[in-house]
Parts: C-alpha cells; sequence; structure tokens
C-alpha cells in the first residue's frame, strides 16, 4: 500500500498548462454584476507586498476593536480614458464607435482624427466600454497603454447614459470600487520549461534508481499501452492566467491625500505616484504585472462581514 505522503500534486484543474496569450487576462462579463450604475472593472499593477496594522471592526470577532497585524497588498491603478464603445446583439459586436483621439494611443493603436458619435444608434441589447490606462503616470516600464473591454452594470438605456457622461474624462479607482470584496485575474509568475519535480511536486527517487531521479518512476502502465495527460512531464511552469476570488479592500486612497511610500521606495517596483488599493492577502504575479480587478463574482458571508480600519502601513 501506499501512504499518503505521495499523492499527485499537480492539479487538473488547470489544464493545459500554457503560457497565457495576454499579460491582463480578459474577463467574461455577464456573470460579474454590481448594485447600482457603474464599470465591473478596473486595470492595476501590483506594486509589492506589506504588513498592514489595523483595527479590527467585524461584529462578534475575538479581536474586535483591537489592532492586528494583516498581510496585504499594494495596486497602483492609475486613471482610465474611454477609446471606444460597443454594442452588442445576441452576443456579437454590432458596431464598435471609437470616441477618442488621444495622443497617449497613438503607440498602441492607430488614431484617427476624426470620432464617432452615440447618436442613432439602434437594435442593440448591451454595451461595453474599451478602457484604456494611463501608464506615462507610474513607474511601470512601458510606453504604450493597456486597451481592454470593460463590462458596465445596470440597464441598456441606464449604460448608454452613464457612458456618455464618461466619455473623455479621467475615470479614477474610486469611482468603482469601495470597502467590497473583489476578484483579481493575472497572470501568475513565469519560470520557463522546468522538470516534473517543480512542475508537480513529485517526490526525489533514491539515489539507487535507475534512469533518472527527477523523473517519475513510471509513465504509464502496460495497459492501456499509451501515455496520458495525467503523467507529470517537463513543460511550461508558471506565466498562467489565474484568478483569486474574495480578495478583501482594506484602503482606496490617492498618494496626493496619503503618502504610503518608504523612503527607498517598493522593491522591484518604486515609487507610488498615482490612486492605489490596499488589499487583504496575496495575488498572482511579480512586481509591475498588470491586474484585472473585478467585483466578486462568488462573495462569501463570512468574508463580507470582515471590517477593517487601516491604521499603519509597517
Amino acid at each position: 500500500m501506499t501512504d499518503n505522503n505521495g499523492i499527485r500534486s499537480g492539479s487538473l484543474q488547470f489544464y493545459p498548462r500554457v503560457r497565457a496569450k495576454k499579460v491582463i487576462p480578459s474577463v467574461n462579463w455577464k456573470p460579474v454584476s454590481k448594485e447600482g450604475i457603474g464599470f465591473l472593472g478596473f486595470v492595476g499593477y501590483k506594486v509589492g507586498m506589506i504588513s498592514v496594522w489595523a483595527k479590527d471592526n467585524t461584529e462578534n470577532s475575538l479581536t474586535k476593536n483591537k489592532p492586528i497585524a494583516i498581510p496585504a497588498t499594494v495596486v497602483e491603478c492609475p486613471v482610465m480614458k474611454i477609446y471606444s464603445v460597443r454594442f452588442y446583439k445576441n452576443g456579437k459586436v454590432m458596431k464598435d464607435v471609437v470616441v477618442s483621439n488621444d495622443k497617449d494611443l497613438k503607440k498602441s493603436v492607430k488614431v484617427s482624427k476624426k470620432v464617432g458619435t452615440l447618436e442613432g444608434i439602434e437594435d442593440y441589447d448591451d454595451v461595453r466600454v474599451i478602457l484604456y490606462s494611463n501608464v506615462k503616470k507610474i513607474v511601470v516600464d512601458k510606453n504604450k497603454a493597456d486597451i481592454i473591454e470593460i463590462g458596465v452594470s445596470g440597464s441598456v438605456e441606464e449604460k448608454l447614459n452613464f457612458i456618455k457622461e464618461r466619455v473623455g474624462k479621467e475615470i479614477s479607482v474610486g469611482e468603482v470600487f469601495g470597502d467590497e470584496l473583489v476578484d483579481v485575474r493575472a497572470v501568475t509568475k513565469g519560470y520557463g520549461t522546468q522538470g516534473p519535480m517543480k512542475r508537480f511536486g513529485i517526490a526525489l527517487k533514491s539515489h539507487k534508481s535507475e534512469k533518472g531521479r527527477r523523473r517519475p518512476g513510471s509513465l504509464a502502465p502496460w495497459h492501456p499501452c499509451r501515455v496520458t495527460f495525467r503523467a507529470p512531464q517537463a513543460g511550461q511552469t508558471g506565466y498562467h492566467s489565474r484568478i483569486v476570488y474574495n480578495n478583501l479592500i482594506l484602503e482606496v486612497g490617492k498618494i496626493s491625500e496619503k503618502d504610503i511610500n518608504k523612503k527607498s521606495g517598493f522593491k522591484h517596483y518604486g515609487v507610488v505616484r498615482t490612486d492605489y488599493l490596499i488589499l487583504k492577502g496575496s495575488i498572482p504575479g511579480p512586481q509591475k504585472r498588470g491586474l484585472m480587478i473585478t467585483p466578486a463574482i462568488r462573495p462569501t458571508r463570512y468574508l463580507a462581514k470582515k471590517k477593517f480600519e487601516v491604521l499603519e502601513l509597517l
């Protein structure tokens, strides 16, 4: 008999284990929703992890009204603007109206001299927007703006009126999120091609074993005489698109109102210059990695009741 110490570590939930196609993952906006009218997502950039000294205001908590230390992640969120508006009919794009020819877009897309209007468009059942982030205001080493589709909550008429009011204006993260639970979609840290030990966590064999120590003892039985996809083998490790559910927002702030920077800056990132989020816990990816933040698609009652007041950053 085998013991439980050598059970398989590689989850079959994530298959195939290939490199992500996009740095910032796209989102299926149909199941994402929130109360009221507003944008359903925002792009941020991972700064790094810190420790937060916070007061626990959660009801019936063992540490109620006491200061506790919480591991947290800082995410810088520069302002975004609307590039175009997409009109959908039965899940297909019927029309895409470009409403911005900003100079910041020249390195990302071909900018036309004329922009379209949102008047006189009929026969559609959904409206979404294409937003782009102002990366020039942050320390991320890139010149091209990140352009991505964002959903809007509300009825069809409310969506269109809401979008018309914000065309040409800067959208901050404080207008989209508050003290709530969010999901973070990101691409994990990449390690390139690795062996099955690092990729799936199999055990190192005895030094007397034949045909290699850092590989499985057998790829497959005699019958069926083929190697299944479940056999742990070498391949791409990391740089996978992943989602972390139910991240609690501890604080939404502006660097002009509250300076959270360290004297020497954040390691491997630098200095936060714009708006920021402080999320409880950790999120995937290295520093400067682009993230997609959306409302929680399956919030838990336990985490939704958590309330913290940030006192100090350690």
